[in-house]
């Protein structure tokens, strides 16, 4: 199968992978059913959180939504059958728990069949949509978002995950594509309608509306981390009204319908985003989250951190919207002991250098395994780290995997001295591909916060090399959810290179959320986030075993084969473990981490000294 065909489909055995982030949090005090572990003395309600930044949310719909900044926001305005609570208890914050759901289902409770192969789940009562009149969510609106999922015009971020797990749900996704592939004869206009039409004609056989209250989920091999998989945003259940518009269209984005503590009241891309209250949301219903402040106000535009951080620090904002901590000011905060700093994280591989194997450019230099390896020698990481704070946050990486997940098996295929790069040896491997005279690539890079300077520093690496690089900056908003997520991009040859950011959807029993959606076949934009299209049978393979593995012992040693295949091919660059400094205003209280987000704290949490 070709590269372009196999971005089309999904494959039917995807793999699992892992990984585990190790989390520390700051002081948090409790409130409400949504519960707290800290100590910041009694909340109080109102005022108007404020967040600055840069760019815009990637997608709307949270079926196609991925960005880390769109899930901080998903937060407050949308709930799931299962979530992660807010604690500082990085054990207890990695852990999944009941949300519309009553109970986390077990063989023992009848949650779960003996064969590990049928999910039953009771949804709790109360829980309302925010419509203008409140009526309740019942099982059929999460029937519905997994026939959502499979839409043509923009599905789902992670297909693999339900590909690989419900029954019927890879035949229901070529179904649904050939409906309305331009290459059909009778292909159907992707209209509202025709859209709704197609959904409400066709049904999953793994996805079952039982009853109102029941929900019935049939697996095609058990699943240990299914429940994890509920969890994830994409799962947000849809209330009919979507049925009215295109996903993620200018119409949806307007029209949205909140199940969490607050709803979009105003939405003006790339501009401003403005949630308030939800007054259908009832905190007897919902064991995760607090609503605190009246209002959570995003004002993009802001490309300068230390623009942004100069904010924070008066009290004019209170939370970066999508821009780091500057560099430059890490060391003085921590210097002076600053109370509204913390350091987090750790387990990410975040930027990673990757490879656009579907180039025409240089000869199509980018499938060549020399030139990939002669890229990996080329580059100083020891400078990269410098730009996210130096070695005290940054670790040099040589895996796919990082360390502290699952599968993480220390490796270095690339060693170079001091971990500063080899240009001698670069340079030899370009001459062994066939370019004694170096190349010329394309390099797309986010246009603020450190992605300029990542971006300069790695191609001042590849021009000592005899690499020269033209790089070309995105808008932040626009990078993943338009740019990336656009396979046309790749195959016409906009860029060769680039450095995205891969944070694990969760953590814990996550083996699905590293290298699946990295570097499985089928995950190739538009549908999945494979960006540079890295296809490897044995590595499918390898996945695919590890999913049905008897134990997490049997499927880590998958994980690490895999692992060290993709870094033989040189499919990516890793960069960095890093570690992620995140500030607040001091006005600020009840600031908790949550890892699944890495550079977020909990927007239901938060209460703001003096309002």
């Amino acid at each position: 199968m070709t590269p372009s065909e196999r971005s089309r489909t999904v494959r039917t055995a995807v793999a699992i992978t892992t990984a585990a982030v190790l989390v520390a949090g700051l002081a948090a005090c409790g409130g409400g059913g949504g519960g707290g572990d800290g100590d910041e003395g009694p909340p109080r309600r109102g005022g108007t959180l404020k967040l600055v930044g840069a760019g815009d949310i990637d997608h709307m719909d949270p079926v196609s939504a991925y960005y880390t900044a769109t899930g901080f926001l998903e937060r407050a305005w949308t709930r799931q059958l299962f979530t992660y609570p807010a604690s500082t208890d990085r054990n207890k914050a990695i852990q999944p728990t009941p949300d519309i759901a009553t109970e986390l289902p077990t063989r023992q409770n009848g949650g779960i069949s003996a064969d590990g192969k049928t999910y039953t789940i009771k949804l709790r009562d109360g829980v309302m949509w925010g419509t203008q009149q409140p009526r309740e969510i019942v099982a059929e609106d999460f029937v519905r978002t997994f026939k959502r999922m499979a839409n043509p015009v923009q599905p789902v971020g992670a297909p693999g995950y339900f590909a690989s797990t419900l029954e019927g749900w890879q035949e229901y996704f070529d179904r649904y594509v050939k409906a309305f592939d331009e290459k059909n004869a009778n292909a159907k206009e992707p209209t509202a309608k025709n859209l709704a039409a197609f959904q409400n004609d066709n049904d999953i056989e793994g996805v079952q509306a039982k009853d109102d209250k029941t929900l019935v989920f049939k697996l095609r091999n058990p699943a240990t981390d299914f429940v994890n998989i509920l969890a994830t945003t994409f799962t947000t259940p849809s209330p009919v009204e979507y049925d009215r518009y295109v996903p993620d269209s200018a119409e949806f984005k307007q029209n949205t319908v909140s199940s969490g503590p607050y709803k979009i009241t105003k939405y003006t891309a790339g501009k401003e985003i403005v949630l308030g209250r939800n007054t259908a949301w009832r905190q007897n219903t919902d064991p995760v989250r607090n609503a605190w402040v009246d209002q959570i106000q995003v004002t993009q535009g802001q490309d300068s951190d230390a623009a942004v951080q100069q904010q924070l620090e008066s009290g004019s904002a209170d939370l970066s919207w999508d821009l780091p901590v500057p560099t430059s000011s890490i060391p003085q905060l921590q210097s002076a002991n600053d109370p509204n700093l913390g350091v987090y994280g750790g387990g990410i591989s975040n930027p990673y250098l990757v490879f656009n194997y579907r180039s025409p450019n240089a000869g199509k230099a980018m499938s060549k395994l020399k030139v990939r390896q002669a890229i990996n020698l080329a580059i100083d990481k020891v400078a990269l780290g410098k730009v996210y704070g130096g070695s005290s946050l940054n670790t040099p990486l040589h895996n796919a995997i990082p360390p502290g997940n699952v599968g993480y098996k220390p490796i270095n295929l690339y060693p170079t001295k001091g971990n500063q790069g080899d240009v001698n040896r670069c340079r030899q491997l370009l001459r062994e591909a066939g370019y004694p005279n170096g190349l010329k690539l394309n390099a797309a890079y986010r246009n603020s916060g450190n992605h300029p300077r990542i971006a300069q520093s790695y191609a001042q690496d590849l021009k000592e090399c005899g690499i020269q690089v033209t790089l070309s900056p995105v808008r932040q908003g626009d990078y993943y959810g338009t740019y990336l997520a656009d396979a046309r991009n790749a195959t016409e040859g906009k860029w060769d290179i680039t450095a995205p950011g891969w944070i694990p959807d969760w953590f814990g029993n996550n083996g699905r959320t590293v290298l699946q959606p990295l570097f499985d076949s089928g995950s190739c934009p538009p549908a999945g986030v494979n960006y540079g299209c890295y296809q490897s049978d044995r590595v499918d393979d390898l996945m695919d075993q590890a999913l049905t593995a008897k134990s997490e012992d049997e499927a880590a040693g998958l994980w690490a084969q895999a692992d060290r295949q993709i870094m033989e091919d040189a499919a990516i660059v890793p960069f960095q473990d890093q570690k992620t400094p995140l500030y607040h205003s001091s006005r600020v209280k009840n600031a908790i981490f949550l890892p699944h987000l890495n550079a977020y704290f909990d927007p239901t949490h938060v209460w703001l000294d003096g309002g």
